[in-house]
């Protein structure tokens, strides 16, 4: 009995060691991994999360004359809901996602599953139609504002080829925003394209083979295959889409000017922000627009990796 007993001690010892060593060694990794990435969440913490809690700061200011700031509170929230230049340019973004978004992921996969199929030039496909990712926005703007022209520009000389009166594009608040929402879709296509076509070429070609030989046709194919198993690549390009067309800002500063009658038709919430902070020097009523919006961002985000789990696959 006593030597069960000290050897049982020995076991439990022995047992003891090997956690305690076994736990430096966690803590030696754990260390090492943390100091790997320390990088990336100081440069997080400086160049994200920092600017946020001033911009929250700011936004609870009034900036005055000089550009003395005037602690607020909430009044600044208070004006956002009651001021009608912020509520149309909420709907003129709101309307802009809406409309962008389905319609250009939707032309986005139909190109990469036609892309993805056996036809020549892939390459040549491929390089056309991401052009515009690497194309110089103000290069964009110029050919975009020249086709719009409603005197002389490409549009409307193809309307007159068909009896039709010209129209003007820019400057009437009823195609005004039309006009920017092709645009933005025109130039997205080509970065959603070649993500979906990465998607598309990691299913396996089998499961194409299979449904042939049970007889499913390229339609049933595609929504029996093609969409379940590229969801969770199209879960990414739908949150980074919506993302990027609730911060529309370029298209509208470069293609509306200051002037134009169809700008508060037009305008974005980015581009009141942009307005108000660096054109009329009120950096605190522009530090709320954007935390609204922030906020705006960051409820969509949450509700849509909620839904993720009613319509995203994982293999």
């Amino acid at each position: 009995m006593k030597r069960l007993k000290l050897e049982a001690e020995s076991n439990i010892s022995t047992s003891s060691y090997t956690k305690i060593k076994a736990s430096k060694k966690d803590l030696k990794d754990y260390a090492w991994a943390y100091f790997m990435i320390a990088p990336t969440i100081i440069g997080l913490i400086i160049l994200n999360v920092w600017p946020i809690i001033q911009t929250f700061w700011l936004s609870l200011h009034k900036t005055g004359d000089f550009g003395l700031n005037e602690f607020v509170g909430f009044d600044n929230y208070k004006q956002l809901f009651q001021d009608k230049i912020v509520i149309q340019a909420i709907a003129n973004t709101f309307m802009y996602s809406i409309v962008s978004v389905p319609i250009g992921i939707i032309l986005s996969l139909l190109i990469a599953v036609l892309i993805n199929s056996h036809i020549k030039g892939k390459s040549l496909y491929r390089t056309i139609y991401f052009l515009p990712m690497v194309s110089a926005p103000a290069a964009i703007a110029m050919v975009w504002r020249w086709m719009y022209n409603g005197e002389f520009g490409l549009f409307n000389y193809l309307l007159s080829l068909i009896g039709v009166k010209g129209i003007n594009w820019l400057t009437d608040p009823k195609f005004s925003l039309v006009s920017v929402i092709i645009v933005g879709i025109w130039s997205t296509l080509g970065y959603n394209m070649v993500i979906l076509l990465a998607g598309l070429q990691e299913i396996p070609g089998t499961f194409y083979e299979a449904a042939e030989i049970d007889g499913a046709g390229s339609v049933r194919q595609f929504f029996t295959i093609t969409l379940p198993l590229v969801s969770p690549t199209m879960f990414f390009v739908v949150i980074t889409t919506i993302i990027g067309s609730l911060q529309v800002f370029d298209h509208i500063f470069m293609m509306i000017d200051k002037t134009n009658i169809a700008l508060e038709k037009t305008q974005s919430l980015v581009y009141l922000f942009y307005k108000y902070s660096f054109v009329m020097y009120d950096k605190g009523y522009g530090s709320t627009i954007v935390m609204f919006l922030l906020a705006v961002i960051l409820i969509i985000t949450v509700i849509q990796l909620y839904l993720q789990k009613k319509w995203v696959h994982y293999q």
